[in-house]
């Protein structure tokens, strides 16, 4: 196992975790982050360990002490990175992981530690985990909401789906039937693959034979470029939607010429230029995209990168309400970082405006999400 440790904006040398416990730290606020930045998820921790090049050295006058673990997307791994958050590092939060499952043992460990945890992908956020997590990524009925409506709009009446046959697959799946069948879709046929499978070449046919007017499709990363790809190949022509898990250029330049035409769900981040200068995403939207850009070139801006940005862009608010009432390192802060989560409203981020509450764990409204397409091998917004 490796650990990165990053003292300020950019991530240090790459050193082995000590075995030895970590006191508890009352100069420097301590943050856990168990990303994916290895195995098939990879395309999604990168961009959110990238982003934490950009975010504050210290916050309130009091420096981060940032420890981010690869956890490959195993759930394990990732359990096995918070309870050594908790145990040795004795962090004040922490953060994680990048897709559904991990993220969910993730709130496990910090529910039963009593630490504040910020979800970097899109989780169930069951009543046992309520009191300690919050998610970052937009949750699944909003995105899917608009998803539903621009299919409506384009007089889509029947639906096939393929997507994971895990717990974000579940996630979109339960949403296509509880929201957009009530809008008069019909499902024709429900599909599932595995992240590490590289081919679905039985599910596309099953789905091209049921010739629906449109497929949606429930994966992440670069693996959501692999039914898009199947789809055009066998020649599917209906309409084809992809989730807020796919919105990064490396699905175009895995998809290639098969992502032209994809109607795809996103947080403002992946556009804020298009934004009329009122959004409160549109500043913090710039701000990464432009920063992120100069270093890891052009067009290299993603929805992910965006979680873990925003997740500090929160913080940025939190961190001082709490610092009023108690120091770091103690069980009062992290309760006061729970409370301040509860109190503070309006926060401005990239893919945003965050209101948590005690029964909205995820705390956004439509402000959340645009609706693009893919153009020339650009994303544009979706008419």
């Amino acid at each position: 196992m490796k650990t990165h440790f990053l003292a300020a904006a950019a991530l240090a040398t790459v050193l082995a975790l000590s075995g030895s416990p970590a006191s508890a730290q009352t100069s420097e606020i301590t943050i856990g982050i168990t990303i994916t930045t290895t195995g098939p998820a990879a395309a999604l921790g990168i961009p959110e360990r990238n982003a934490l090049d950009f975010v504050p050295k210290e916050i309130g006058g009091v420096p981060l002490k940032v420890i981010v673990l690869d956890d490959g997307g195993d759930p394990t791994a990732a359990t096995t990175n918070a309870r050594r958050f908790v145990t040795e590092s004795k962090a004040d939060i922490i953060m994680g992981s990048s897709t559904t499952p991990p993220s969910g043992a993730v709130s496990d460990v910090a529910n039963e530690a009593g630490v504040p945890h910020f979800g970097l992908a899109p989780f169930p956020i069951t009543p046992k985990r309520a009191k300690w997590s919050v998610d970052m990524p937009q949750p699944v009925p909003i995105m899917g909401k608009v998803l539903y409506e621009h299919m409506k709009k384009h007089n889509v009446k029947t639906v096939g789906y393929i997507g994971y046959s895990d717990s974000y697959g579940d996630l979109w799946f339960n949403d296509l039937n509880k929201q957009g069948v009530p809008m008069g879709l019909t499902v024709v046929d429900e599909e599932r693959f595995a992240r590490p499978d590289t081919s679905v070449t039985g599910q596309v046919l099953k789905l091209v034979a049921a010739n629906p007017d449109a497929i949606l499709v429930g994966a992440s990363g670069t693996a959501a470029a692999l039914p898009q790809t199947e789809l055009r190949d066998r020649g599917y022509k209906g309409l084809i939607y992809q989730t807020h898990g796919a919105a990064s250029m490396d699905f175009i330049r895995i998809a290639g010429k098969a992502a032209e035409g994809v109607i795809m769900a996103s947080g403002p981040v992946m556009s804020p230029e298009t934004q009329p200068d009122s959004a409160l995403t549109k500043k913090p939207g710039l701000a990464l995209d432009t920063a992120y850009e100069a270093k890891y070139g052009p067009n290299s801006r993603s929805q992910f990168a965006g979680h873990s940005y925003d997740a500090f862009e929160v913080l940025k608010r939190i961190i001082p309400v709490a610092l009023k009432t108690a120091k770091p390192g103690t069980p009062e802060f992290r309760e006061a970082i729970r409370q301040a989560l509860l109190t503070e409203r309006e926060i401005p981020a990239s893919q945003g405006v965050y209101n948590f509450t005690e029964t909205d764990r995820y705390g956004l409204d439509d402000r959340s999400r645009i609706i693009l397409t893919v153009k020339d091998g650009k994303y544009v917004p979706a008419q």
